[in-house]
């Protein structure tokens, strides 16, 4: 008979038999990516919930700090605060404070110095938050090769048993075509939520780094218009 028998089993469509059947390559790279996948979801989850809140409690900060009266009592009261933007105003006070502290005042230095230690603290605080969202561009690029690399192996492997059991009966191929589309169902299955969120994680780092930067500016202008006053 040519061609293909008809055979199989709708067991095989079973993720966990389709597991179970595969070769030791092929679990391997299965187990791979489902951990990989696992760890995508908890970044995902932890950045999003995370990056959300201290986007809020910015956003509080910096409005309840251009209503207040008294930027040395806002310090005190507020200063210590675990946000992105409690940290870029103690970086730009704390810098002019040690820039004004007695003797003449270089104006212009004082500036520079204002805007590099809010720049600083804004790096900082983008590093620390951006902290693991690479493994999300890595699992992204990676995953799909990786499950193209068990669908290789499974074909592989089916042909094999075709040659060994001079066989083209589904039942002697499927097995191997159905793990080896498996892994490559896997890989996609880790890659496409790591590239659309690391996408837009990195979009909403990308805005609150900016509202910082804004915020940076602001106060460095209200700094320097301190400046301007005798003292």
């Amino acid at each position: 008979m040519t061609g293909f028998e008809i055979g199989g089993d709708e067991s095989l469509m079973n993720p966990l038999t389709l597991f179970m059947q595969a070769d030791i390559v092929v679990k391997v790279v299965m187990v791979g990516l489902l951990l990989a996948s696992i760890w995508t979801w908890a970044i995902i989850i932890s950045h999003t919930l995370k990056l959300g809140k201290l986007r809020r409690k910015s956003e509080r900060f910096e409005k309840d700090f251009w209503r207040s009266e008294d930027i040395d009592r806002f310090h005190d009261t507020r200063g210590g605060e675990e946000t992105p933007a409690a940290r870029v105003f103690g970086a730009g006070l704390s810098e002019w404070r040690r820039s004004t502290k007695g003797g003449p005042i270089d104006r212009d230095g004082t500036r520079q110095r204002l805007s590099t230690a809010m720049g600083a603290a804004i790096a900082a605080e983008m590093d620390k938050l951006s902290d693991r969202l690479n493994v999300l561009a890595t699992v992204g690029a990676v995953a799909p090769f990786v499950g193209l690399f068990g669908t290789v192996w499974g074909i592989m492997r089916a042909f094999t048993d075709i040659a060994g059991q001079s066989s083209t009966s589904l039942d002697v191929v499927a097995p191997g075509i159905a793990e080896a589309l498996f892994a490559t169902a896997l890989g996609l299955f880790a890659a496409i939520p790591a590239v659309i969120f690391y996408n837009r994680l990195t979009h909403g780092l990308n805005r609150l780094e900016a509202r910082l930067t804004r915020f940076a500016d602001g106060f460095h202008a209200t700094l320097s218009r301190e400046l301007e006053t005798d003292r």
